[in-house]
């Protein structure tokens, strides 16, 4: 099943709204650091309401961390990006794919970027919206994956 990874989220509800779906669908949520809050963050903690005890939550401390993980595990990073390749709905997911996202105000580094076996991007009609939520965004790709390999049972 993809894995859902964070890097640098600043804003606790963003993450704990996204924690809550890692825990409805049994996804792994991988949060890399730095991260702009405290994970006993008591916003964070309210936006997962009390479904943390589900939550399969993995830290690490930087990118270094990250992907000395990524490395041991294999798959594809799939980052997400308003100026990502290929329109998310098209793009073939695999069951061993990290689905990436950045921070609310920067998005993913260009680092990262250029690490990633591919880019994607969700688009939008308006193009004075910037993007999408990260809460959004996360959940939008994570279902799509999910569909494309049959998770939706």
């Amino acid at each position: 099943m993809p894995r859902l990874v964070l890097v640098s989220p600043q804003i606790p509800p963003n993450t704990g709204n996204i924690a809550r779906t890692c825990a409805a669908t049994g996804t792994e949520l991988h949060l890399v650091g730095p991260l702009g809050f405290e994970l006993s963050d008591r916003y964070l903690k309210r936006a997962g309401l009390d479904y943390w005890p589900w939550v399969n939550l993995h830290y690490h401390i930087d990118l270094k961390a990250f992907e000395t993980v990524h490395r041991q595990l294999g798959g594809r990073l799939i980052g997400f990006s308003v100026s990502g390749r290929f329109n998310y709905i098209h793009y073939q997911f695999q069951d061993d794919d990290w689905l990436l996202f950045g921070s609310e105000t920067e998005g993913l580094p260009p680092a990262v970027l250029e690490a990633c076996d591919a880019t994607v991007y969700i688009p939008m009609e308006q193009p004075k919206v910037r993007s999408l939520n990260l809460s959004v965004s996360a959940a939008v790709g994570l279902f799509e994956a999910r569909r494309q390999l049959g998770y939706l049972g």
